[in-house]
């Protein structure tokens, strides 16, 4: 599995706020049970978000709640945890994006997956997936989205699923995707103080 780590904190940030957040073990472990898939390893790429010299409570907040969550990921067994940077001037995230395409490609052509599922809303992976099914043709790839962060254009060509943890209604044509219901209270903890 490959893990946009970055924007599956934003949607899971987005989801459920400062306050509480997704512990990844307890995720990961559903979504193997959902998907009857057990993860040999869980690559997951992200970067810190940077701190201001004044930061306000809210930007604190999230600070806290995104240390957390990292906190989770890292302790969470057979993941590869990789950490970019940002850019001084701008604050955008580097190298995160390309270290994803770089290794779906490489490992799928290498032959070390024959199945490859990577987590993200991020349409900008498509054609890395598109290079690794014209080259490497014994590996079957898979899209995994959160509900707020869908790759709609992905579906097109992969399998693609949709994780639900809030239990509301979702607006999408259902046979391009399968959603994976999940108990978010199963997954979910506060942050403590």
């Amino acid at each position: 599995m490959f893990v946009d780590g970055t924007n599956f904190y934003a949607g899971q940030y987005e989801l459920f706020g400062p306050k509480r957040y997704i512990v990844f073990s307890d995720f990961i472990e559903q979504l193997e049970s959902a998907l009857n898939r057990k993860f040999d390893k869980v690559f997951f790429y992200c970067s810190y978000s940077p701190r201001s010299l004044h930061p306000s409570k809210k930007e604190l907040s999230y600070l806290k709640n995104e240390y957390f969550f990292y906190r989770s990921v890292k302790k969470t067994p057979r993941v590869v945890f990789y950490r970019g940077y940002r850019s001084k001037k701008s604050g955008k995230e580097k190298g995160v994006d390309v270290k994803i395409a770089s290794d779906l490609v490489s490992l799928s052509l290498s032959h070390k997956y024959h199945e490859g599922y990577l987590l993200t809303g991020d349409a900008d992976f498509l054609e890395a997936l598109f290079v690794s099914d014209k080259f490497s043709k014994c590996v079957k790839h898979y899209i995994v989205c959160l509900e707020n962060k869908i790759m709609y254009r992905g579906s097109y060509y992969f399998p693609t699923f949709i994780v639900r943890l809030t239990g509301k209604k979702l607006s999408i044509k259902e046979k391009y995707y399968r959603i994976v219901n999940m108990d978010s209270e199963l997954i979910v903890e506060n942050v403590s103080k």
